[in-house]
């Protein structure tokens, strides 16, 4: 039998610290009376954890003043300004990077489109990249907190290894260990999408909810799932490889070393591979042509008929898998990203009208609010919530 983990003094303070940071985050400027008040903890014990936090910088008192026992005490409030992270998404065709503050506002940021780079040339672009950032950054004089990295496929987090990322060809490769050995500063690697439905939950379109799924649809298809407020891993750290999904029987009959069945299917290349078959069919592929998906939405905007084809099943494979989604996880909303969502108002109400009578409940699904930013504002606040030892805390009822 697994033993129950009991709390010791040190984590105890980490959870109020937790706890009291988050409500100056998320309501400052505030008290430390109504911090006290409203998390039942003493004042003295209130006073001493602010304390530490203006001493660290993370939190800063204002010219606001709130009388207590005959005293006046500043407010206080989260310091969005004087550190800096740089967040970094690593996509199969892009490599985006910024430096941002912990308020989200991005101070710098730098693109590699079609990078079209595999393995180990791969690595020294993302190197090229932070390098790049880190640059940028120094020139303002602010802390440095780290370097995060929102990373495409299976990515053990706690060591910052990419178990398998097929759009890079990167197998066990060691990101984070590497990372470090080269900046000398702290690193934290996790799943791209992971880190998309944080950046959503903080700042975007599921802002305030505890409960979210985001679903980002690119080169590849993965979704971010966020359970009370803390990202659902799963024991193989594989939750959200809804790529890898069986969106029917006949997929039972192959199998798929690289992308997944549903990714082959519902993806940007995904998509951009039944237009090129289908145009072949039909005699109409000119040569060299590039097909993408953005081509394929294009010709089905304008009334060709093979394109609409292509995109009606789309519609129906991505019912599949959200339905599936929905009653697994009951979510409060669904945070649809990524390059394919461009043309989300292809996509969301013929998928939502797809599910109508199908399944009990259809939460909102919306588009991302944030684009291209999501992952790399999710990887500043997962390296935020490891250099502050961050608590999510659940009691069971």
């Amino acid at each position: 039998m697994k033993q129950i983990k009991t709390i010791t003094a040190t984590e105890m303070r980490g959870i109020n610290r937790t706890a009291i940071l988050e409500i100056i985050r998320v309501e400052g400027p505030t008290s430390r009376s109504y911090i006290a008040e409203t998390l039942k903890v003493s004042l003295p014990t209130v006073m001493r954890i602010v304390d530490e936090l203006i001493e660290e910088g993370f939190v800063i008192e204002t010219n606001e003043k709130e009388w207590s026992g005959g005293r006046k005490r500043s407010l206080i409030e989260f310091n969005t300004k004087d550190f800096l992270t740089i967040g970094v998404d690593l996509g199969g065709t892009k490599f985006y990077g910024a430096v941002a503050n912990l308020g989200g506002e991005v101070i710098f940021e730098k693109q590699y489109s079609k990078h079209n780079t595999k393995q180990e040339e791969s690595y020294k672009l993302v190197v090229n990249l932070i390098n790049e950032l880190l640059e940028q950054s120094k020139s303002t004089g602010k802390k440095i907190l780290g370097i995060g990295v929102g990373a495409p496929g299976v990515t053990y987090h706690d060591r910052g290894m990419i178990s398998w990322a097929p759009s890079l060809e990167w197998k066990n490769f060691p990101l984070k260990e590497r990372l470090e050995g080269e900046f000398h500063i702290p690193v934290v690697v996790d799943n791209d999408v992971n880190m998309s439905a944080l950046g959503e939950m903080w700042f975007g379109a599921g802002k305030d909810a505890q409960n979210i799924v985001t679903i980002y649809i690119g080169t590849g298809i993965g979704a971010g799932v966020v359970i009370d407020g803390a990202l659902y891993r799963g024991s193989h750290q594989m939750a959200g490889e809804i790529g890898y999904l069986l969106p029917g029987r006949e997929f039972l009959e192959k199998e798929y070393p690289g992308f997944g069945a549903l990714e082959l299917q519902a993806a940007g290349t995904g998509i951009a591979e039944c237009a090129r078959r289908e145009l072949e069919a039909r005699g109409r592929l000119k040569g060299d042509e590039e097909i993408t998906a953005e081509f394929v939405f294009d010709a089905h905007r304008r009334g060709e008929t093979w394109a609409a084809k292509i995109i009606d099943e789309t519609v129906e494979y991505l019912a599949i898998a959200l339905a599936a989604v929905i009653t697994f996880f009951d979510p409060e909303v669904i945070v649809l990203g990524g390059g394919v969502i461009q043309s989300a108002d292809l996509l969301i109400g013929p998928i939502t009208k797809k599910l109508q009578g199908r399944i009990p409940v259809i939460p909102p699904i919306v588009a991302s609010t944030l684009g291209h930013q999501a992952a790399m504002l999710g990887a500043m606040i997962n390296l935020l919530h490891n250099v502050s030892d961050f608590y999510v805390v659940r009691k069971l009822s």
